[in-house]
């Protein structure tokens, strides 16, 4: 016969224990070892029946003394047998397996009051709708509550009666060898009710499919991937006393012609011509609300940038607005008249800065 282990020594913890200490270690081992994430494992389940089995001892202040002072044959002549199976250990450990499992040992998993699921909605808007915010009605397919019966699944003056094959539990323990398994009830499918004279419009389901018209208010600064959330605007519990979920509005934002966006910055691009660039001027611009006026220095090279603070888009946290960065592009005529010509070969002829110069110059260092 294989000598039992140490039981602090299974849990890994040390004599002197307290107890919040000691329920922290075996939750720790119970959710490494539970079956239900250990399919098949035995190795697992003698693991977790171990963990059960010290807990239920240390756990005791009578039984622990007696350990102490005894050993594991102070228990046996105490007439401690340890749980039996899965059935016992859930029975004993209710509480834990409730916080980390979904479900306890006591009371009926049926009635359980379980909240309805969350929905998500992908919305396309427009550039200026995601800079300025708005709002848009959409329609949404979800289950709801059946307006006929109320929820109940039932006919009118009729009313569920408790499963006769779970007894309310909504749950089947089930035989596996050696140990004992808790699943689903097949009959009422966990609820622990059963409805022997259904609803006609939702069929017993307390639930129908409707389709539900929603207000949303996108607010300003809303950007690619934003996810907004409508508390209570998803599908309905299927118990009829949770919650209902929520609804996730997901935003995609389509791309402007003139603009770009870099976080709350706006980007976008103008075209100067040489004589703009060379003498200066001023210029008038789209912003997000209008036209500003620009002004151009002299000597504006290829690709400078300016900036307009404050025409970009708001924060959505802070609501203070980014910039409006302009780059410029001088384009280079591609037709031109005959008096044209003449002048620039007059201005050629006078310019000391050309590049022809400057690689002359260059070559004679050299």
């Amino acid at each position: 016969m294989t000598e039992k282990r140490d039981y602090y020594e299974i849990l890994g913890v040390a004599k002197d224990v307290s107890k919040p200490e000691l329920k922290k270690a075996y939750r720790k081992l119970a959710i490494k070892y539970h079956p239900d994430k250990n399919p098949d494992n035995k190795e697992a389940e003698e693991k977790f029946k171990e963990a059960s089995e010290a807990y239920e001892v240390i756990n005791d202040d009578s039984k622990r003394q007696i350990y102490d002072q005894f050993g594991h044959r102070g228990l046996e002549g105490a007439g401690h047998t340890g749980p039996s199976g899965f059935e016992d250990i859930f029975s004993s450990f209710g509480d834990i397996f409730e916080d980390f499992f979904g479900f306890g040992s006591g009371g009926s998993r049926g009635n359980r009051v379980r909240k309805g699921s969350d929905l998500q909605y992908n919305m396309t808007i427009d550039f200026m709708e995601a800079a300025f915010g708005t709002e848009k009605t959409i329609s949404i397919p979800k289950m709801d509550i059946c307006e006929v019966c109320k929820g109940s699944g039932c006919q009118e003056g009729s009313s569920p009666e408790t499963c006769s094959h779970c007894h309310g539990s909504g749950q089947f323990i089930q035989s596996q060898g050696f140990f004992k398994v808790k699943t689903t009830c097949p009959y009422c499918k966990g609820q622990g009710r059963i409805i022997p004279n259904p609803c006609r419009k939702c069929r017993g389901a307390g639930r129908v499919e409707i389709t539900r018209k929603v207000q949303v208010k996108i607010p300003a600064g809303v950007d690619v991937g934003s996810k907004l959330r409508l508390s209570g605007e998803g599908e309905a519990s299927p118990s009829s006393e949770g919650p209902s979920g929520d609804l996730y509005v997901v935003i995609n934002v389509k791309p402007h012609k003139f603009f770009q966006r870099d976080n709350m910055d706006i980007i976008c691009a103008i075209d100067i011509s040489f004589i703009q660039a060379a003498l200066g001027d001023d210029i008038r611009i789209p912003t997000l609300v209008g036209e500003e006026k620009l002004k151009i220095p002299k000597g504006t090279q290829y690709g400078d940038v300016f900036r307009l603070r404050g025409e970009g888009i708001a924060s959505l946290r802070s609501g203070r607005r980014g910039d409006q960065i302009i780059k410029v592009i001088i384009k280079t005529p591609n037709r031109l008249n005959q008096k044209q010509v003449k002048l620039l070969k007059e201005f050629d002829k006078l310019d000391s800065n050309k590049i022809s110069n400057k690689l002359k110059n260059l070559f004679k260092n050299l």
